[in-house]
């Protein structure tokens, strides 16, 4: 595992993570704690996600735009990176 994406790692596991619960608190008790918790902490994943990858060395255009989707993007993003970073070790 590249070192340099560990913190990108965790952003985009917690902005998933975060994502998804506060769609299960929407389908299911709409607990407003958990709301006003989970928001912030998902929107400051999302723009740490977003503000890695565009900063990342060598990243694509693809890879920076895909970190833009909310949820997943984080997850993909960091995908890519690892594939373009694999094919620079590689190549």
């Amino acid at each position: 595992m590249n070192a340099g994406l560990r913190p990108l790692r965790v952003a985009a596991h917690v902005e998933f993570v975060s994502l998804i619960v506060m769609l299960v608190n929407l389908a299911t008790v709409h607990l407003a704690p958990v709301s006003s918790l989970m928001g912030p902490v998902h929107g400051c994943a999302y723009l740490f996600v977003v503000v890695v990858t565009w900063r990342a060395e060598g990243a694509s255009a693809t890879a920076r735009v895909t970190a833009l989707l909310p949820g997943v993007g984080g997850l993909l993003a960091l995908r890519r990176l690892e594939r373009e970073g694999s094919r620079r070790a590689v190549g």
